[in-house]
């Protein structure tokens, strides 16, 4: 019987810090790629064979997405920690302190049951809102489905939509509420690796609908998705 190989982890484990570090580093989009760059492309172009070769190679390449992008340092990380410090004693332990103090059993209840019936019955009549009163009656010659679970991707894809009987663009409702201003949000290095997945597979991308009482609050995204149709219709053709 073949050994198993031994898969050496470089991580440091934080034990029971580590969910409020979770918490307040993507509450406050701190390892975002407008903070710390788009590590996951990052250390793929740098096919780094060691932890030190990717180390040295970040430093010298890595520079922030966005308009003010800025090259990385290990004093602009150092800075981000500060930034986290403050947010967590400052905060978030004030917040959830008043939180646990006034937290009753009939809290946690309400919460369960609206989180369940509530919250799913709202997200559901914003989807088929967005979907069936806005996008199919916008693109009339696209078929738009529902994800199915079996679908490696449905965690992250709402809807598909299939232009021709094999290629379909990916689409991912949010309410405003997740983001009040959700020009700059960015979605995180796992979804978006999720995304490329899509795209390998169906060959389209996948577009973020935001829904502000089931109508679509980004309409510059109905243009972009025009685009996409198009695209799939010429390479279609050719």
């Amino acid at each position: 019987m073949a050994k198993k190989k031994e898969v050496v982890k470089h991580s440091i484990e934080f034990g029971k810090k580590e969910k409020v570090l979770n918490y307040t580093c993507q509450t406050y989009q701190l390892s975002r790629p407008n903070k710390v760059g788009a590590v996951m492309a990052l250390i793929r172009e740098c096919q780094p064979k060691t932890i030190d070769n990717w180390e040295k190679w970040y430093f010298e390449n890595a520079k922030t997405d966005g308009k003010n992008s800025f090259k990385i340092t290990s004093e602009s990380l150092e800075e981000l920690g500060e930034r986290l410090y403050e947010k967590i004693t400052e905060v978030v332990i004030p917040e959830w302190q008043e939180a646990f103090n006034s937290l009753t059993k009939k809290d946690c209840y309400d919460y369960i049951y609206n989180l369940t019936i509530n919250r799913t019955f709202d997200g559901f009549i914003r989807e088929k809102s967005v979907v069936n009163d806005g996008l199919a009656k916008i693109f009339p010659e696209v078929k738009f489905e529902e994800s199915p679970p079996e679908l490696d991707h449905a965690g992250d894809i709402d809807y598909l939509g299939y232009v021709t009987e094999n290629t379909a663009f990916g689409i991912q409702i949010k309410p405003v509420t997740t983001k009040s201003n959700f020009g700059n949000y960015s979605v995180s290095e796992r979804m978006k690796a999720s995304f490329d997945n899509f795209e390998d597979d169906y060959k389209g991308k996948v577009f973020i609908v935001y829904s502000l009482d089931g109508e679509i609050a980004n309409k510059e995204v109905i243009g972009q998705i025009g685009t996409e149709i198009e695209r799939h219709k010429k390479n279609a053709r050719s």
